[in-house]
């Protein structure tokens, strides 16, 4: 029987050694990315709900970008706090603000995807830029770094949205290492031209990217997806590239407890449940070669069958994941993160365990 296992461990560490190099490679090991201004028409949209807060500190900035050409489009969801007032104010203030209000619909009730349709459909410009609420770009060339990554053909680009450093938190190291990991795998994957998500925190594409696809119709009655549900059916090897320059990041506040974050991951790991099925399947691929690796490692070293062989492809595989960690940690500025790599991997593992049990059992709570 150990023998068995000791071949399945074989294979289970081929298959970690395709993706992080085969795939993840291509992102890890890419070329840095140049700007070249495109200064193309641009509408930023943010939508908003009971953000009184966050879009006091953050829609400034937005409205202090470097760029010729945009507008800033503030959708307000039928708020209770004073998330419209401080709009209104900033519509005065500032002459490229346009503000869509949104009155709750019966039929859409608390359906962020119905709250961005009209916020889209009343910007003016063809090039649609978003971000969240809570979310603050990187620099002022925000704008310039991501619309200099469109072409004639290439109407999608997808954007890295990062969480803020907290020092001396566990946790967010784990929330942090987990953004890196999925911003590897989308922006590999769609360089393998087989896009299949990106971000609202930093996203772009072409107003008729949009309605070629009528918008989110085919998948208004999932709460969640705005983003990743689109990209799933909008993008494609022809119409989709990334923008990876530090100028075209944003930044978000991450999570202050445990909870919180696992409520916000269980609504992610859900919305993937209506991915194509080629998606799902490299998803879960990979997840359960995770898994099964670590599962696999303590039986063989428990019973200390071929355990010098076992250690052997156990400091390879380090040695290789750690490497391609590192280089897309590094492209992304978040260097610190590729030291503590071993543990937050396991930490991240366990919590995706438990995400994946607690959502059978119970259905995860969506836009506010």
């Amino acid at each position: 029987m150990l023998i068995y296992i000791f071949y399945f461990f074989i294979a289970i560490v081929a298959v970690q050694l395709f993706y992080y190099l085969g795939v993840f490679g291509k992102f890890a090991f890419a070329k840095p990315q140049h700007v070249k201004p495109k200064n193309l028409p641009v509408s930023v949209i943010v939508c908003a709900k009971n953000e009184e807060e966050n879009v006091k500190k953050y829609i400034p900035l937005l409205a202090q970008q470097d760029y010729p050409d945009f507008e800033i489009v503030l959708i307000d969801d039928a708020s209770s706090d004073e998330t419209l007032e401080v709009f209104e104010e900033f519509e005065k203030e500032f002459s490229n603000i346009r503000l869509v209000k949104v009155e709750n619909n019966e039929a859409f009730w608390g359906n962020k995807k119905y709250a961005l349709t009209l916020g889209i459909k009343a910007a003016k410009k063809d090039y649609l830029l978003f971000t969240d609420a809570d979310c603050f770009p990187n620099s002022k060339d925000w704008i310039t770094s991501m619309t200099s990554q469109f072409t004639m053909n290439k109407t999608i680009v997808l954007g890295y949205g990062g969480y803020e450093k907290v020092e001396r938190s566990f946790l967010n190291k784990i929330i942090r290492f987990e953004t890196i990991l999925t911003a590897m795998q989308y922006f590999s994957w769609a360089k393998m031209g087989l896009p299949y998500m990106g971000v609202g925190r930093n996203l772009a594409y072409k107003k008729e990217e949009f309605f070629n696809v009528n918008g989110f119709i085919d998948h208004i009655q999932i709460r969640s997806g705005d983003d990743d549900l689109f990209i799933n059916q909008a993008a494609n090897k022809a119409n989709t590239t990334i923008s990876y320059t530090p100028e075209s990041f944003t930044y978000s506040e991450p999570k202050k407890t445990y909870k919180e974050w696992f409520t916000q991951k269980r609504r992610h790991i859900s919305t993937a449940e209506h991915y194509k099925f080629f998606d799902k399947m490299q998803l879960g691929l990979f997840f359960i070669s995770q898994l099964f690796f670590f599962i696999l490692v303590i039986v063989l070293l428990a019973f200390q069958f071929q355990w010098i062989a076992v250690l052997a492809i156990l400091a390879t595989r380090y040695t290789i994941v750690w490497t391609v960690v590192g280089c897309s940690a590094g492209k992304l500025k978040e260097k610190d993160i590729k030291i503590w790599f071993p543990v937050v991997e396991i930490a991240l593992i366990l919590t995706q365990i438990n995400i994946f049990i607690t959502n059978i059992f119970s259905k995860p709570v969506y836009w506010k």
